[in-house]
């Protein structure tokens, strides 16, 4: 666990341990939940499918492609404890193939239409 105030920057960073130079690391999804399980039924989007959710996200420059840097301000869920479980999904592509998932940047998925 990691204590913080509310309302704080929380910095994070996320490192490839790999030999390969030729790697890149992208954020997909990154979600905040009340409970420690994969729950989708109450969750916050910080980020979601490379799209930015939370208007205090920011990416913070890296000297490395396999070190991703960036940050939030805490919050908590007001009906519940005081912790936060952040599960994150991030992406690793070879440097330079433009068609990976790492160059796609924010996909926004059209909602599906509700069938009779």
């Amino acid at each position: 666990p990691y204590y913080i105030h509310i309302n704080q920057n929380l910095f994070l960073q996320a490192y490839l341990h790999s030999s390969d130079p030729n790697l890149v690391l992208f954020l997909d999804t990154c979600v905040a939940s009340p409970t420690p399980h994969n729950s989708t039924a109450v969750t916050y989007d910080i980020i979601r499918n490379g799209c930015v959710r939370d208007p205090t996200y920011a990416t913070y420059y890296s000297p490395h492609r396999h070190i991703l840097r960036f940050k939030f301000v805490a919050f908590q869920f007001t009906w519940s404890s005081p912790v936060v479980y952040l599960r994150c999904e991030l992406v690793v592509c070879r440097t330079y193939d433009y068609s990976s998932r790492c160059y796609q940047g924010c996909i926004n998925r059209p909602k599906r239409e509700a069938s009779s």
